[in-house]
């Protein structure tokens, strides 16, 4: 009989049913078996088992929920999550006074003070010497041990200290020693667990089971030791009691919850030994008796503080201290930073069986995701995949991968299985990160990674941030000194050269060509080949191929191979994206890292910089199989991907989807924009003007002047007062100083720059003299805000990047940082480290709540003051990164627009949305229609989850319309789609599981469109998935069509100072595709676009056209910028053109952008015939591509040159061209 199914009850008026509620199914195999016990007694004890984990599945709450009705005795553990409480909390209370006892351990403390056993009741303040009993009701701080750690460190002293204490004491000690009996849940304890609550609780016509059952006390096992299916107890307390082969490749340890063993329930982990093991490896499967698995580490897996194991697995999926109940991230830092080894994070699918994981196209359950990944991500876990679960108790297939495993029922029980395959394929991985410790230096074959995005237009070799030869380079030579076997050429450009020239021009490619993969051997080899010839034709197929072979590009310098990742290949025809599922890599992208694994024999891969493209692979979004792309394609290899540290999101979904270690690099120094020749003559003038007497006859021919000045730079002159405030912001603006190298530290001119930029930040202006003095230790730090600049001068004074690169290299713990921007969170010092998001249970923050409200009422005060009416709907782009960096600011701010806040449990833990009072609020609650990025979706189950909610709750709530738009627009679509209200109130929208992007900046790129309608067609098709508050994904077109005709103003926020939406095309992407589709659903009326600026200060509030125009001056214009980024020559030139294609689709997308911007772009790079000719030997086909999309955007009318300008500009591009087919030869480039 299936443990959470009770017989039922039986008519006997002396019968007893206990009813246990718990988190999830890893002791109902002891509770059957205690069952079974009872029943075979003649004992009139029934129980029901109920877990939260299974409310989802249709019936199972409601079954609870009339099993406690019924209850003579509840037990409830384990129930952490506000969500789950609310469904049963009311049931508890109606049954709490009607039952024989109530005990609650180890829950949210609402749960534990309902605890009612004889007198002692946990609501009522404990009197005497059990006052200290409040300890056990849990806490809301931060990691706090009374959760269950510190409950842990009295529970064997308690029971035997009140034994002879009269009265409560007794309850007291009962309640213990059922605390006791559950952490300690073998068959034994489960079934002696319920006699003892029998024996001392059962009352009325039930009284007469006291003392029917002899109650033993809780049998006891050992706290710490090993688990083994092969030892004859299956635990000990022995090292040596394991098998051990003494010709071992390596020693893994592995960590798993006792619970499991106890209750005869670990097949999921036998798969992992057995796997382990047949890849001749040691392993030390090692267990902890509560929530702290340190114990395990330190006494099994370290000797004399060493460690004795290459790596640790942690199969809990859980935090490493803490549990489900907490996490104490610091501590755990601690023991694996002693302990020096990778520490991986595995999970088993507890909150779904086997069979619905390998159904679900997300992978894991928002939950899952968040307590089994992010969590334990705190830590520093890295590699997080799924190797076992709990089955389906009929037999199902499951249809996770091709082998459609199934499982056979066993009585009913839903027992814990492995999951061969990802079980196997762990094993692959372990076995490799070790051969790459153990190998010796100088035998390390290492792949190093570069990226070509977009391709075919300069950008080979490219990274965000990031100066990839000079990288390189140094790289190299640190390798080199490590003991590598490794060729260093004589600088960056020869490195270049190598990688990017070499014989590409004689085989028609973007770089060397340096292997051949024939078609035969992908037809040969090949396991996917059926999948992707459906996609891209036969093998080789028509990318990076000559017909015959796929070409693999790059260049080798010993063991070191650098290799230019191949496109997706859909960049040039993105519409093929928006079928669902078609979606594969091209014959070339798998050739490329088949060829790295197998004919290189690479130990390890190294992602060179942010981003490729290979975590963006189709395939579930988390917890995936051998039949997600990214799996496939990266299989065993070590993963070593060096990260922005300012991109916590990306990078966290690099380590999700491509097992990553990330090692951190610093993003470029800032520095004031300044001023440069035409506006510093204006800025000249304003300051005569200033100075001028008022009512002087000198005013007038001065004004004359400025507005003149003024019209020349595109400047409106006829307020000399805004125009002076005007050019003040261009000059305070922050900017990027060209490009990080990887592993140099700040020069003292970048770090005077990057001070002073923190204090800009901080709304501190100091002058660069006392910066100076600071950072020669002149003067003492003797404010905050000197003292945190002293902190941050020291950090940027060394440089850590190489060592956490060599770290990663030689199999050791990479230690954890929260990522973020040195203006924000200087805390991201040193960089080199493993980053990793915020804590999502916790965000947004309380800070981001408090700014997210401020910033909110700025954008309608914008609103207000353009159109003179509040804004009915807001249309909100959300990024994952952003709302990392800040907290969830962003979210904080659509749930302020909405008249919503977060609601957190008393562990201060997220658990949903309430609504603000209108009252309160002072005004009415604005529609928010949310897109959020794949990134977020992905990384930020919870936030969304909370956005469907208040948007539910608005549209239930009885307001007057006129007071809440939200419910005013649901109504009209529940009329206009005649739906329900859940479906009404969506407001959430994104991509299907596992897509990302809404592809209108590929479109853009590629130039392949001819109507603006298609950029639309693309982003509804893409983001048209809407969300609920199950966080399950909809196709809702005709909704979302609806949704788009209430815009009145598009929005979102910039939160990055090295990023600026003319920087990158992602906010092209999806804020100028949302535009578009406004445009065309309000029948050709485009919506402002509105652009927050949370980089500097308290924010401010600008218009798109008013961003561009500044970041145009600031950035593309600005010499600083220019030569900030030309220092970098070929990947200098691609970051201009980035700029201008960015440029460019702004104006496909909403038309805001002002033609004098095209004009002084052309003037700037191409009729300047030293700049053109510069841009041109730099990097070809980049600078053609800079004329190339000039001449597109006059062509699409977004501006109109002369004559002249134009005949201009095809001069310049054909010269480029004839330069790229080797017509003319480099350096003769008049147009």
């Amino acid at each position: 009989m299936r443990a959470d199914t009770p017989p039922s009850r039986q008519d006997r008026p002396d019968h007893c049913h206990v009813v246990i509620v718990t988190l999830d199914n890893h002791l109902s195999g002891a509770i059957d078996r205690a069952r079974v016990r009872f029943q075979k007694m003649g004992m009139p004890v029934s129980i029901g088992f109920h877990a939260a984990a299974d409310w989802d599945k249709p019936g199972k709450l409601e079954a609870t929920r009339a099993d406690i009705a019924r209850a003579d005795i509840v037990i409830v553990t384990m129930l952490f999550l506000d969500e789950q409480i609310r469904m049963i909390k009311d049931a508890l209370v109606a049954r709490r006074e009607d039952c024989d006892a109530m005990v609650c351990l180890m829950s949210q403390s609402d749960v534990v003070k309902m605890t009612r056993m004889g007198d002692y009741r946990m609501d009522v303040p404990p009197k005497g010497p059990l006052g200290w009993l409040k300890k056990l009701r849990g806490s809301s701080k931060d990691g706090a041990a009374n959760s269950g750690a510190a409950q842990l460190a009295v529970l064997r002293r308690l029971p035997k200290l009140l034994k002879f204490v009269p009265g409560t004491a007794q309850d007291v000690r009962a309640y213990f020693l059922t605390l006791q009996y559950w952490l300690a849940g073998s068959d034994d304890n489960a079934f002696q667990m319920i006699s003892a609550l029998v024996d001392r609780y059962a009352d009325g016509p039930r009284k007469a089971l006291r003392g029917q059952a002899k109650v033993e006390a809780p049998q006891e096992y050992p706290e710490v030791g090993v688990y083994h299916p092969d030892l004859p107890q299956r635990m000990s307390e022995k090292l040596s009691d394991l098998p051990w082969k003494k010709d071992a490749v390596g020693t893994v340890g592995v960590l798993m919850l006792r619970s499991y063993v106890l209750g005869k329930d670990a097949n999921h982990y036998d798969g992992v030994i057995r796997a382990l093991e047949a890849r001749g490896l040691n392993v030390i499967p090692a267990f902890a008796g509560g929530l702290d698995q340190r114990p395990a580490i330190e006494t099994l897996m370290m000797k004399d503080g060493k460690a004795t194991v290459d790596a640790v697995i942690n199969l809990t999926g859980f935090s490493l201290v803490g549990g489900p109940a907490y996490s104490d991230a610091k501590a755990a830092e601690e023991i694996l930073t002693r302990l020096d080894r990778p520490y991986i994070s595995a999970h088993p699918v507890e909150f779904q069986t086997l069979q619905q994981w390998g159904a679900n196209r997300q992978g894991l359950l928002p939950l899952e995701a968040t307590i089994m990944i992010a969590i334990p991500e705190l830590d520093g876990g890295t590699q997080p995949m799924v190797f076992g679960g709990r089955s389906d108790a009929g037999g199902e297939a499951c249809t996770g991968c091709e082998r459609k495993c199934s499982w056979a029922p066993s009585d009913g029980v839903r027992a814990m299985q492995s999951c061969p395959e990802r079980a196997e394929a762990l094993a692959d991985k372990m076995l490799k990160l070790v051969q790459l410790r153990r190998a010796e230096n100088r035998d390390r074959r290492l792949a190093v990674v570069l990226f070509n995005f977009p391709p075919n237009g300069g950008a080979a070799g490219t990274a965000q941030f990031l100066s990839v030869f000079e990288s390189l380079h140094r790289t190299l030579k640190r390798l080199q000194a490590e003991g590598y076997d490794v060729e260093v050429p004589e600088d960056a450009e020869a490195v270049r050269r190598r990688v990017i020239e070499g014989n590409a021009m004689q085989y028609g490619q973007e770089a060397n060509v340096h292997a051949f993969v024939p078609a035969d051997t992908i037809v040969a080899t090949e396991p996917y080949l059926r999948e992707i010839e459906a996609e891209w034709g036969p093998a080789p197929g028509k990318f990076q191929s000559d017909g015959r072979n796929v070409l693999i590009t790059g260049a080798q310098f010993g063991n070191v191979f650098v290799g230019i990742q191949p496109a997706n290949g859909y960049e040039s025809d993105p519409m093929r994206l928006l079928f669902d599922g078609r979606f594969a890599p091209t014959h070339a992208f798998m050739a490329f890292y088949r060829w790295i694994r197998n004919d290189f024999g690479a130990h390890a891969v190294i992602h060179w910089g942010t981003h490729g493209s290979l975590e963006f692979m189709p395939g579930k979004q988390t917890g995936m199989t051998m039949s997600c792309w990214p799996e496939r394609i990266i299989q065993d290899l070590p993963n070593i991907y060096l990260y922005a540290a300012n991109n916590p999101s990306e990078g966290v979904l690099a380590k999700r989807r491509s097992g990553a270690t990330l090692v951190s690099y610093l993003t470029p120094a800032l520095t004031n924009s300044g001023l440069y020749k035409g506006l510093s003559d204006i800025k000249a003038s304003v300051d005569r003007w200033r100075a001028t007497e008022p009512g002087s006859p000198e005013l007038p021919g001065l004004e004359e002047i400025i507005r003149e000045q003024a019209e020349a730079m595109d400047l409106d002159g006829s307020d000399v007062s805004k125009l002076a405030a005007k050019l003040y912001e261009i000059e305070q603006e922050l900017i990027p100083q060209g490009l990080h190298v990887f592993g140099e530290a700040e020069s003292e001119e970048a770090r005077i720059d990057m001070l002073l930029a923190c204090a800009q930040a901080r709304g501190e202006m100091l002058d660069r003299e006392t910066v100076e003095l600071l950072i020669k230790g002149r003067i003492v730090p003797n404010t905050p805000t000197l003292r945190e600049l002293a902190n941050i001068n020291a950090a940027l004074m060394v440089n850590h990047e190489m060592d956490g690169l060599i770290r990663a290299l030689d199999g050791r713990y990479v230690p954890p940082v929260a990522g973020g921007d040195i203006l924000r969170d200087p805390e991201i010092l040193p960089t080199g480290r493993n980053i990793h998001g915020f804590d999502p249970f916790r965000l947004p923050s309380a800070y981001a709540c408090k700014d997210g409200a401020t910033q909110a009422q700025r954008i309608l005060d914008r609103a207000m003051e353009d159109a003179g009416k509040l804004p009915e709907t807001v249309a909100m782009v959300l990024w994952g990164t952003d709302n990392l960096k800040s907290e969830g600011a962003q979210v904080a701010q659509a749930m302020a627009l909405m008249g919503a806040r977060p609601r957190f449990d008393s562990y201060n833990r997220l658990s949903g949305a309430e609504l603000i009072p209108l009252e309160q609020l002072g005004r009415p609650r604005i529609d928010v229609l949310v897109t959020m990025s794949g990134v977020f979706r992905d990384l930020l189950p919870l936030q969304t989850k909370m956005l469907a909610e208040a948007a539910l709750l608005a549209s239930e709530a009885d307001e007057p319309v006129e007071m809440n738009f939200i419910r005013k627009h649901s109504l009209a679509y529940l009329e206009e789609h005649g739906c329900d209200m859940a479906t009404a109130s969506l407001r959430v929208y994104s991509n299907a599981e596992g897509a990302y992007g809404a592809n209108v900046n590929l479109l853009i790129d590629s130039a392949n469109w001819t109507d603006p309608n298609e950029l639309a067609d693309c982003y509804e098709k893409q983001k048209g998935y809407a969300y609920g508050v199950d966080g399950k994904p909809k196709r809702q077109p005709g909704l979302l069509a609806s949704a788009l005709k209430t815009v009145d103003c598009a929005y979102q926020n910039l939160e990055s100072v090295e990023l600026g939406i003319t920087t990158i095309d992602q906010y092209v992407d999806t804020l100028g595709g949302i535009s578009r589709a406004v445009t065309r659903a309000k029948g050709g009326e485009a919506a402002p676009v509105y652009i927050g600026d949370q980089t500097q200060g308290s924010g401010k509030v600008r218009s798109l056209q008013e961003q561009v125009a500044l970041e145009t001056r600031t950035r593309t214009l600005n010499p600083v910028w220019i030569e900030a980024q030309l220092k970098h020559g070929y990947e200098g030139v691609r970051q201009v053109e980035a700029a201008v294609t960015t440029t460019t689709g702004w104006s496909a997308t909403t038309g805001q952008v002002d033609p004098w911007v095209y004009q002084r772009i052309t003037e700037t790079y191409v009729l300047d015939d030293a700049m053109r000719q510069r841009i041109a030997e730099m990097n070809p086909r980049a600078a053609a591509k800079i004329a190339n999309r000039l001449i597109e955007a006059a062509d699409r009318n977004f501006w109109q040159p002369d004559a002249d300008t134009l005949a201009a500009l095809y001069a310049a591009t054909d010269a480029i061209e004839d330069q790229l087919e080797g017509v003319a030869p480099a350096g003769t480039m008049a147009a």
